[in-house]
């Protein structure tokens, strides 16, 4: 089998590379260089458009965060004056329930005062019939007493 017949290829047709039978010329040595350089190039292509995606994601992420502070401030600003409204009509609802009951307390204690005072004047106008219904009352207050205590000494 040669060579020179195209439609027999043997295998002494086929080149054989290993590093050994390689021999760098001026044109290969150049080729190699350009590819290094290329590559490099890439490379460093690469390496700044990370850099940029980097900074880019985080003026991305500065921003939000930045928008999510204002938020938050905008919310602070506008919840403190209703809570401060809200504890004003705590406080005021609160005031207003301690009148009331000094108000209230007061009223008793003007009933009590003129019912005290009625009972002092009926007293001076009518004192027999005062004794005898004052008599009468002690009178059915023992005997009330007397059977409560006698039922339940027929309990025991």
């Amino acid at each position: 089998m040669s060579m020179n017949d195209p439609n027999k290829l043997t295998s002494s047709a086929a080149p054989h590379f290993s590093p050994s039978n390689f021999k760098p010329t001026e044109g290969n040595t150049m080729n190699v260089t350009k590819f290094a350089d290329s590559t490099s190039n890439v490379a460093d292509q690469a390496g700044a458009s990370a850099d940029s995606a980097i900074r880019s994601t985080q003026r991305a992420a500065n921003g939000a965060l930045d928008s999510l502070a204002g938020t938050v401030q905008d919310l602070r600003d506008q919840a403190s004056p209703a809570i401060h409204r809200a504890s004003e009509q705590v406080g005021a609802l609160a005031q207003r329930g301690v009148d009331t009951v000094r108000e209230t307390t007061q009223q008793l204690r003007d009933r009590a005062v003129r019912a005290s005072d009625s009972t002092v004047n009926y007293i001076k106008d009518e004192p027999v019939k005062s004794m005898l219904i004052a008599a009468a009352t002690g009178a059915a207050l023992m005997a009330l007493v007397s059977l409560m205590g006698g039922h339940s000494r027929n309990r025991h």
